[in-house]
């Protein structure tokens, strides 16, 4: 462990040797005339998290974080100055064209055998980490209907099967006035399939249908057999409901025939191995790069090494630092496939009359974060050092082991629901500038980056990563402390965002038309 750091000297963080800029740890941040130990001194004020010159940057020169050039600047900067979003200069993003492809071996890590979780063993080989019914819908029409037929199972029939976690409606504004057969079409289509079969729902889902809409319910469960079908799949138009009630009791006799099947389900012992951990961050600043991703990346590596399933996603989180990415993949064929999704996105900006330049938030930039460029550099480092064995387009399910890339959107919420229709079984979420984000179908676990959000955030934070940025702890640490928190969580223990019924709303990503 390092020594921890007093709290009224001032201090600062510098990764590399190459870099020519530091970012100011104490809280509060820094005032003009502050005077470092080794005699920097600040010609401005400077916010915690933010950017300080450790030599003078010319204009034109670049500015150097990570290693990595995060831009070049666009005044003089004397050393000692405020690096904010103003001072730098958005390069270009790497060309694809000319990256390595799969030129790194893969790291020498020994196999971590004996670690378990209790979870729920599923026919099909998954195994959950929640017992949850759930309910899907077919068309946007339906979901006020679901809705209420939640709420009623919630009260009413969950009490008798205690075994059952919850009931979740699977909610979208998808499935109707849109362009069905759009080749982008596939991407709401498949995810709204792959959700159905999240190891968390047992495969005991039920489809909600209105009887007119463009996306047959039938389509979201291709591989039922008719006699399943018709146990499983219910539309309101159908001819039999009489009146609304009518319509709420069907549903409700489908649900109770499901809650009776998942009832029966007991959490078992079950090798880490079979864990699917997706990795996210929301709320990013300048402190995630350095305590919390960096720690997600060791607890990455640890679930790799036990034979688990790792997935980290968010195209333009990753877009200026996949030149770092490349080089890992396991082979040529996994590279070109994270190419492709890397040009796949380029065009999608592109034809929205936009680029990645539009992703910082203004929360990221309050928190240090001057441009996308520093952003992918920390938010990269989720993914740890293993070497990437697949990649997954949005909404495609995993069915590889180790390290996966499933490209996703940055958005908190439609990245969430991606990664659940990959397969992912419970969650880990960093954030810097603090959100109460949640998910229904999946437990999410937590991490602040900066000890003023844990200790602010009290009871909304899961685990406190900014002691390595105050030297009590150590990366290696808290990796390891994430790492018994996701077995803990997926053995059922109730992160805090579960424990106060926080749930974000499933977004699904849609790029096709809308007619």
């Amino acid at each position: 462990m390092t020594t921890p750091a007093t709290t009224d000297r001032p201090r600062r963080i510098c990764l590399d040797a190459r870099d020519n800029v530091a970012i100011v740890v104490n809280s509060g941040g820094l005032k003009k005339g502050t005077v470092f130990d080794d005699g920097l001194t600040l010609v401005d004020d400077v916010p915690q998290g933010h950017k300080v010159t450790l030599s003078d940057v010319a204009v034109g020169e670049a500015v150097i974080r990570y290693g990595e050039i995060l831009g070049h600047a666009v005044r003089p900067l004397p050393k000692g100055s405020w690096v904010d979003e103003f001072a730098i200069e958005l390069p270009e993003a790497p060309a694809l064209e000319t990256l390595p492809l799969a030129t790194r071996p893969a790291p020498k890590h020994e196999p971590l055998e004996g670690f378990t979780f209790m979870g729920y063993r599923n026919a099909d080989g998954s195994v959950g980490t929640r017992n949850i019914l759930a309910i899907s819908e077919s068309v946007q029409c339906v979901a006020g209907v679901v809705d209420h037929v939640v709420a009623i199972i919630r009260e009413t029939l969950l009490p008798k099967y205690p075994n059952v976690d919850d009931v979740v409606g699977l909610g979208h504004v998808y499935g109707c006035g849109v362009a069905i057969n759009a080749p982008a079409a596939i991407v709401p289509i498949r995810t709204l399939q792959n959700l159905a079969q999240n190891p968390n729902f047992g495969g005991e889902v039920l489809v909600i249908g209105l009887g007119c809409e463009k996306l047959q319910p039938e389509r979201l469960m291709p591989n039922l057999s008719k006699e399943d079908a018709a146990a499983n799949i219910l539309s309101l138009q159908d001819e039999r409901f009489v009146g609304f009630q009518a319509m709420v009791d069907g549903i409700l006799e489908m649900a109770e025939a499901r809650l009776k099947v998942l009832n029966q389900r007991r959490r078992e012992p079950c090798p880490a191995s079979a864990l699917v951990v997706g990795v996210q961050c929301g709320g990013s600043d300048a402190f995630s790069g350095v305590t919390a991703n960096p720690a997600v990346g060791y607890a990455a590596d640890l679930i790799v090494r036990a034979g688990g399933t790792v997935m980290f996603s968010e195209v333009t989180e990753v877009r200026d630092a996949v030149h770092l990415l490349t080089p890992r993949c396991a082979t040529e064929e996994v590279g070109r496939a994270m190419l492709r999704e890397m040009a796949w996105y380029d065009r999608y900006l592109a034809s929205g009359e936009t680029d990645r330049a539009a992703n910082p938030s203004p929360g990221n930039k309050k928190g240090g974060l001057a441009n996308v460029v520093e952003k992918a550099l920390g938010s990269i480092i989720k993914s740890g050092s293993s070497q990437i064995g697949a990649v997954l387009a949005p909404g495609e399910r995993a069915v590889t082991k180790g390290l996966i890339y499933a490209a996703t959107p940055a958005s908190d919420f439609v990245c969430g629901t991606l990664q659940l229709a990959s397969g992912m079984t419970v969650q880990v979420f960093t954030t810097g500038r603090g959100t109460p984000y949640g998910l229904a179908a999946a437990p999410v676990i937590k991490v602040a980056t900066r000890t003023d959000l844990a200790k602010r955030w009290h009871d909304l934070m899961d685990i406190d990563a900014g002691t390595i940025a105050t030297g009590h702890e150590t990366v290696e640490e808290v990796g390891w402390r994430i790492f018994r928190e996701i077995l803990d969580v997926a053995s059922g223990k109730k992160p805090w965002s579960d424990r106060w019924g926080l749930r974000n709303s499933l977004a699904l990503f849609n790029p096709a038309p809308v007619t």
